[in-house]
């Protein structure tokens, strides 16, 4: 009998399922270790005297610490249970992928959900892929949350981004590995990101919402945005920055721009805002946030 159209894809959905299934079961080895516990139900202790003598591989993550703890759910055997098992590291945890580099005091991963939680105060450093790239640090108070399905992490709790003269600081940050995208949010706040000048006077935007591309220099803010240039101040409701041309455009119903101290008030619906040369003017041509360009993967087109 020929399968249906209908079939097939219930088929295919279910090899799929299967496929991530099977990724997310972690693998505990312990070459400068011991194993103990319940050879069929566990939990299964592992111990090493020295750190980083315990390893776990899941996906694309590799974990290292000095303890490790595998659970399976109660009444279930530890082959049986392969999915839905807990591991729970602790001792001078590392979490590494890629180019990056986490560190933390415990981390634990649920193989339901392919997410393994370092919990803080936790260190995040991505090294550049590229000659001139500045690398990217994440400093979070709560926790740092890793999918083993792609490259993405979230990290909580006083949230601070450090990338070359770029600083972001939030109270929530998610993280794209590949294109060093960062969304940060600090729900019921605002968030704050500074550009630090060499010759001192930082340039400071401040809104709800911004998304910085690290590598590229490029930031995104939106909500309420306010742009703090020195004594000039602009501020509207969305906001594009390059900083290989040091220019802001700065977007809203109108958008506006002061310096009190010179007397000086511009207001239209787009200004540009050159912060190399703390000056500000109307932008005569239609512009529209590029809103695509800082798309995260798992926010719909």
């Amino acid at each position: 009998m020929t399968a249906t159209p209908k079939r097939v894809l219930v088929f295919l959905g279910l090899l799929a399922t299967l496929a991530v299934a099977a990724g997310r079961v972690i693998i505990i080895e312990y070459p400068h270790g011991t194993r103990s516990g319940n050879l069929r139900y566990g939990p299964w202790v592992y111990t090493a005297s020295q750190p980083g003598g315990i390893r776990g591989r899941v996906g694309n993550l590799e974990i290292a610490a000095s303890k490790a703890v595998l659970e399976a759910p109660k009444g279930k055997s530890m082959q049986a249970a392969e999915g839905e098992r807990v591991a729970t590291f602790e001792g001078g945890v590392v979490v590494r992928r890629g180019r990056l580099t986490a560190r933390g005091p415990k981390l634990v991963y649920r193989e339901a959900t392919g997410v393994g939680r370092l919990f803080g105060p936790a260190t995040m450093v991505q090294a550049p892929e590229k000659e001139g790239q500045d690398e990217v640090r994440v400093e979070a108070q709560k926790a740092m949350a890793f999918d083993v399905d792609d490259d993405t992490s979230e990290s909580k709790g006083a949230v601070r981004l450090v990338s070359g003269r770029q600083e972001g600081r939030a109270e929530r940050v998610y993280y794209e590995e590949g294109r060093a995208l960062a969304v940060f949010t600090t729900p019921g706040g605002r968030v704050r990101l500074v550009r630090h000048r060499k010759e001192g006077g930082d340039l400071v935007i401040e809104a709800e919402e911004a998304r910085l591309l690290a590598h590229q220099k490029k930031l995104l803010a939106t909500g309420g945005v306010v742009l703090t240039d020195g004594d000039l101040v602009t501020k509207g409701e969305g906001l594009f920055y390059d900083d290989a041309t040091g220019e802001a455009i700065v977007v809203g119903r109108p958008a506006v721009s002061q310096n009190p101290k010179k007397g000086r008030k511009l207001s239209a619906g787009t200004l540009l805002h050159d912060v190399n040369k703390h000056r500000v003017r109307l932008y005569g041509r239609p512009f529209k946030l590029p809103l695509e360009d800082f798309r995260t993967k798992h926010e719909a087109p």
